[in-house]
């Protein structure tokens, strides 16, 4: 059987010197909108989102929720930060019999992504956006990079 997961680096956050607290920009939000918009056309049910508690990955994980409206809700979980080990992170995606979303940070997501697909979180085999999914599939205990939406891409869905 064959999981999806799905990897999202939070939308442009303002500068610590702009606001310590580094909430979402306008363009942030209205990039993880275009993208939750997007994803959620796809009709793949999500379980549950997770996030790292920064408020920028909260507010890109509320977002999300609104369009994909995961059945089990949103959750703030430790060992999402952006230095964390991304061991902790690969044994929540390798217990999940559904799929979930993670939303968090570089470099931890990159490591993560690597982690899971070459079993060597210093090999860097994605390059994350802001705002955008990278979906990893597990297939008989293999995962592979199965696609990635960009605000960019997601912009298309509507036109």
């Amino acid at each position: 059987m064959v999981l999806d997961c799905f990897l999202v680096q939070h939308g442009e956050a303002k500068s610590e010197q702009e606001d310590p607290s580094r909430p979402l920009t306008e363009k942030g939000r209205d990039d993880v909108k275009k993208v939750a918009m997007c994803f959620s056309k796809l009709g793949m049910g999500v379980s549950s989102i997770y996030h790292s508690g920064k408020l920028r990955a909260r507010q890109t994980a509320e977002i999300l929720c609104e369009h994909l409206r995961p059945s089990r809700g949103v959750f703030e979980v430790e060992g999402l930060s952006p230095m964390d080990n991304p061991k902790r992170a690969s044994e929540l995606l390798k217990s999940a019999n559904e799929p979930v979303v993670i939303v968090g940070h570089l470099p931890h997501l990159s490591r993560l992504v690597s982690l899971m697909v070459v079993g060597d979180e210093t090999k860097d085999i994605v390059k994350f956006r802001m705002g955008a999914v990278v979906c990893i599939s597990r297939d008989d205990d293999i995962w592979r990079v199965s696609w990635i939406l960009t605000p960019e891409i997601a912009g298309g869905c509507y036109r």
